[in-house]
């Protein structure tokens, strides 16, 4: 049993109490428990999710599970049994994926070894084939990846896609980095936009049609922050058919969204393709996405929420998300108050994936 711990209930930080861990349940009754950590007032917080990486192994998982990061969304790769062989480790960080995603051929996405060939989709014709063969290999949910004003798939075929994953019951994200993308998207009726756009901020027009369609967003400040920083290239910012890129307008659509009711869910696009900018790594970049949600506008009750209740919430990860018997025992022990500060989400002393224990790796506080 963990003793003396403040439990994050998904709105405040509860008085010290005892939680139990029965295998990789936490448990009803600690009365018996073999063994008692005493928690000394820390507090403990559902292990976090990231709602956005592109996973290379199972290294990736192993360096995942230190930082805390306990469930991770695969947001495009392949091949099916590349995926397979990342799920179900025992005390590693659970996934899901959505396998291969749909993109237009001579997108950028195109040229992406193992993915650019399986993902071509030409026409809305094509839709109905594409999606049940993606879920039948056992993807997850449905990526579009929309990469306007580049090669994209038009609004029918992105109509097309939606509606057949809807129809079986599945969750739709759609790549958007320009407005015109986000626009496409929320029209489109998928259930989540992930990345921001960099060349205008979302308008409170948008921002509002999205939270009435129970839409969310998945910003990923960090490759945000990655694509519009110094050391990207211009050359490289043309790649991504963005040469005006801007973080503040990235930042600002985060605002946008969140002041119009629309969840925030945290991401971090964290990945090794060679092409990408930035050189953030697997679980530590998560800590930073939520200090720049805070830096956006989000509370930091909203951040914490964002890489917790709210990804297993709307991604039907029913088994976590927040710290109540029965639930997965996926746990972080941070000393400090995340509430009041939220890098203190970086000092993480002991976690826990689905039961078992990992030696955490304690992060350096942002300035």
């Amino acid at each position: 049993m963990l003793r003396n711990v403040r439990v994050f209930d998904g709105r405040q930080l509860l008085p010290p109490a005892t939680v139990a861990l029965d295998g990789d349940r936490i448990g009803f009754d600690a009365s018996d428990a073999k063994l008692v950590v005493d928690g000394a007032g820390a507090a403990l917080l559902p292990g976090l999710i990231d709602a956005h990486l592109h996973l290379n192994g199972p290294s990736a998982l192993e360096r995942l599970v230190r930082f805390g990061v306990t469930t991770a969304l695969d947001m495009a790769n392949a091949p099916p049994e590349f995926i397979d062989s990342m799920r179900g480790i025992r005390g590693l960080t659970d996934i899901r994926s959505a396998g291969t995603a749909a993109m237009a051929p001579s997108c950028i996405h195109s040229h992406i070894p193992g993915i650019g060939e399986r993902g071509l989709i030409r026409d809305a014709g094509e839709a109905e084939r594409f999606v049940t063969e993606r879920f039948a290999e056992g993807s997850n949910y449905l990526k579009i990846l929309i990469d306007l004003p580049g090669p994209s798939p038009d609004r029918a075929t992105v109509d097309a896609l939606v509606a057949t994953a809807h129809r079986l019951g599945r969750h739709v994200v759609a790549h958007a980095l320009s407005y015109e993308a986000a626009e496409l998207a929320q029209a489109a009726a998928v259930d989540a936009l992930t990345h921001t756009p960099l060349d205008r901020p979302l308008d409170r027009i948008v921002a509002d049609r999205m939270a009435a369609a129970g839409q969310t967003l998945i910003p990923t400040l960090v490759m945000m922050d990655a694509l519009t920083g110094p050391s990207t290239s211009p050359q490289m910012r043309a790649v991504w058919a963005m040469p005006d890129a801007n973080y503040d307008s990235a930042r600002a659509s985060v605002a946008a969204a969140y002041r119009a009711g629309v969840p925030i869910l945290a991401g971090t696009d964290t990945n090794t393709d060679a092409v990408a900018p930035g050189d953030f790594t697997f679980g530590d970049s998560l800590h930073y996405e939520l200090e720049l949600l805070v830096d956006a506008g989000l509370s930091t009750v909203d951040a914490l929420r964002a890489a917790t209740v709210l990804p297993a919430e709307h991604f039907g990860l029913i088994d976590r998300g927040v710290v109540e018997p029965g639930r997965r025992a996926d746990l972080i022990l941070v000393d400090g108050d995340p509430l009041h500060d939220i890098r203190a989400v970086r000092s993480i002393s002991r976690v826990w994936c689905g039961g078992i224990e990992h030696v955490a790796a304690r992060l350096a506080k942002q300035s």
